[in-house]
C-alpha cells in the first residue's frame, strides 16, 4: 500500500492490565439478567443485561460504557449444559441481540440444548454507547446513478461526500471515536466471558467477527474454550482492511456471474435470456431506465445494484431478487421497489451501522490518504470487475480523510498447542469473505480444522441448511470433536424459483434466513 498516513501513537499499546481489572470486576459483579427492555424490541423468552468496559483500556478507571448482552437459558438438563456460546454476526456494526433466537430452529436445537445462547450489541452499536457520523433522518448524499466507470465530476463529488461523513463522525463521536476498533472488541469480549461467570469462552464470530475473534485468541489463548470461525476475513495485517476490500470486490464480480448464470438456466422462469451475457445486458437495460426515471421516485442504479449485491450474499435471496428483475424490465417495477426501500424505522439502526463500521475499519489499519492511490488502484480492478468496485470504494473512502490515530494490526498467528483447537467454516465461493481468508486463518492457527462447503457461496454457514456442516458444528461445539483439517461438505442444492404474485415479496425466497440474518448482520461489508 502506497502513501499512507504515518502511524500516531497507539494509545491503547499496553492495556493488558486494564483489561484484566475490567475482567475482574465484572466477574465480581455478573450480568444481572431481567427482562429486556422495551426499546431492543426483543420478545420475552429472552432476558438481557448490561456489561461495563472502559472506554479506554489504558486508563481501565477513566470514562465506562455499558455494553448491551441477551441470553436464552440452556433449555436441557443442568447436568447436560455447557455453559454460554456467545456470538458476534460481523460488520463491522452489526448487533447480536438477536442470536438468542436462533434456538426455535431445529438446526439449533441441539446447541441450544447444552448452551445458554448469549448476544450482544459491541460498542457503538445499538444502545451499547451508539456512534453516528450524520443525522440519520437526512437523505442519503449523492444520486441514485452509482455508475461502474464514473467520471471525473461523479469521482469529485463521492470524495466530497466521503470528506464530510468522516468530518462528521468525528464531530459527532468526538473522544470515544478513537476506542471504537478491533482490538478493544476482542478486549471487551473478554469482559463479556467474565460478567457471564464463564472461566473460558466459548465463542462463534461469523464474517468480520472471526476477525476480531482471532484477535482474542492471541490475546488471550488460556481464556479459549472453544471457537469457530464461521466465513473467515483475512487476517493477514497487510491486508486490514484496503487491500481485503479490493478482494472482496473482484470476489463479488464472480459471484455476480454465478447469479446470472442460475437466472439464465431459469429461462423459462423470468425470460431474461439463456446464458449469463444476455441476463447482464437485461440488467445493464435496467439500470439505463432507472438512470432515467427512478422507479417509485427513489430507485435508481445504485438500489438495483444494491439489491443484487444482497443476492450475492445468500443463495435464498437468488429467486426474490430475480424475480425483482425480471418484473421490472417487463413493466412492473413494485417487486423491486418492495426489495430496495429500506423502511423508515430502520434509518436510525442503518446509519448507526454504517459509523461503526467506518469508525472499525478506519481505526484499525493504515489507510492510503492520496486519492491517486484510490484512483489507480480502482480504476484498475473496475476493468475486471466493475460490479461492486466502486461502490465498495465510496464506502470506504472516508478513511482516507479520517484524522484519529490508526492501529497497527495484529499477527494472528499463534504457536502449535499455543491454542485449543478451533474449527473455521468457509463457502468456496463466498464474495464476501473470500475463501483464501479462511486459509490464511488455518495457516495461522495451525492447531485448526477448516470445513468448505464446495461449490456454494452464502456467507454463515453455521445453522443453516447445509447437515454436513451442521454436524461438524455441533460435534465441535458438543463433544469438542474436530474433523480432519481439512474436510469438505457438498454444497446445498441450488434454490429453485418459485411462484409468486408480483410485488408481493420483500426479501428472500422462503428458505429459513442463514444465521447472520437471524442475528442482525447486514450485508454492509462482511
Amino acid at each position: 500500500m502506497e502513501e499512507t498516513e504515518l502511524l500516531a501513537p497507539d494509545l491503547d499499546a499496553v492495556p493488558g492490565a486494564g483489561v484484566a481489572l475490567a475482567a475482574e470486576r465484572a466477574a465480581r459483579t455478573p450480568i444481572a439478567f431481567g427482562p429486556c427492555p422495551d426499546e431492543e424490541g426483543l420478545p420475552r423468552s429472552l432476558e438481557c443485561g448490561t456489561v461495563r468496559v472502559p472506554l479506554d483500556y489504558a486508563r481501565p478507571d477513566g470514562e465506562q460504557i455499558d455494553l448491551t448482552v441477551s441470553r436464552a437459558k440452556a433449555a436441557g438438563p443442568k447436568n447436560e449444559r455447557q455453559g454460554a456460546l456467545v456470538f458476534n454476526p460481523g460488520g463491522p456494526g452489526s448487533s447480536g441481540m438477536l442470536f438468542p433466537l436462533v434456538g426455535i430452529f431445529p438446526e439449533w436445537k441441539r446447541l441450544a440444548s447444552v448452551y445458554d445462547l448469549v448476544g450482544y450489541a459491541p460498542r457503538g452499536v445499538g444502545r451499547s454507547a451508539p456512534l453516528s457520523c450524520r443525522d440519520p433522518r437526512e437523505k442519503p448524499d449523492g444520486n441514485w446513478q452509482a455508475p461502474e466507470h464514473p467520471t471525473e465530476k461523479q469521482k469529485a463529488g463521492r470524495k466530497a461526500e466521503a470528506e464530510a461523513y468522516a468530518r462528521g463522525c468525528a464531530e459527532r463521536g468526538g473522544k470515544r471515536l478513537r476506542h471504537i476498533h478491533s482490538l478493544n472488541n476482542a478486549r471487551d469480549l473478554d469482559v463479556v466471558r467474565a460478567g457471564l461467570g464463564e472461566r473460558k469462552l466459548t465463542f462463534m464470530g461469523a464474517s468480520y467477527g472471526s476477525y476480531f475473534g482471532a484477535l482474542y485468541a492471541k490475546l488471550f489463548p488460556s481464556h479459549v474454550r472453544r471457537m469457530v470461525f464461521d466465513s473467515a476475513v483475512d487476517p493477514s495485517p497487510s491486508r486490514v482492511w484496503y487491500r481485503n476490500n479490493m478482494a472482496q470486490s473482484a470476489a463479488f464480480e464472480k459471484r455476480w456471474a454465478d447469479f446470472r448464470r442460475w437466472i439464465a438456466s431459469h429461462d423459462a422462469a423470468y425470460g431474461m435470456g439463456t446464458d449469463e451475457a444476455q441476463v447482464l445486458a437485461g440488467y445493464r437495460r435496467a439500470r439505463e431506465k432507472l438512470a432515467a426515471e427512478p422507479a417509485g421516485g427513489t430507485v435508481g442504479p445504485a438500489q438495483l445494484q444494491a439489491v443484487m449485491l444482497r443476492a450475492q450474499y445468500y443463495e435464498d435471496y437468488w429467486p426474490s431478487h430475480a424475480e425483482a428483475l425480471a418484473a421490472y424490465l417487463k413493466g412492473d417495477p413494485q417487486p423491486l421497489v418492495n426489495l430496495a426501500t429500506p423502511l423508515e424505522e430502520g434509518r436510525v439502526e442503518a446509519e448507526n451501522a454504517r459509523a461503526v463500521y467506518t469508525a472499525v475499519e478506519c481505526n484499525d489499519a493504515p489507510w492510503p490518504t492520496s486519492w491517486q492511490t484510490w484512483d489507480r488502484d480502482h480504476t484498475r480492478l473496475a476493468r475486471t470487475a466493475p460490479f461492486e468496485t466502486w461502490e465498495n470504494a465510496w464506502m470506504n473512502l472516508p478513511c482516507a480523510y479520517w484524522k484519529e490515530p490508526r492501529q497497527t494490526p495484529m499477527d494472528v498467528r499463534v504457536a502449535p498447542g499455543e491454542l485449543p483447537p478451533t474449527l473455521i467454516l468457509a463457502g468456496e465461493r463466498d464474495a464476501a469473505t473470500p475463501y483464501a481468508g479462511a486459509l490464511e486463518l488455518r495457516r495461522r492457527q495451525p492447531d485448526a480444522a477448516l470445513v468448505t462447503e464446495r461449490g456454494a457461496g452464502t456467507h454463515g454457514l453455521a445453522g443453516g441448511p447445509n447437515a454436513c456442516v451442521n454436524r461438524h458444528v455441533e460435534a465441535y461445539l458438543i463433544d469438542g470433536k474436530l474433523p480432519a483439517r481439512s474436510t469438505d461438505c457438498a454444497a446445498r442444492p441450488a434454490p429453485e424459483p418459485e411462484a409468486q404474485e408480483a410485488g408481493t415479496r420483500a426479501a428472500g425466497s422462503g428458505a429459513r434466513p442463514a444465521l447472520p440474518r437471524v442475528a442482525g448482520w447486514s450485508p454492509a461489508a462482511r
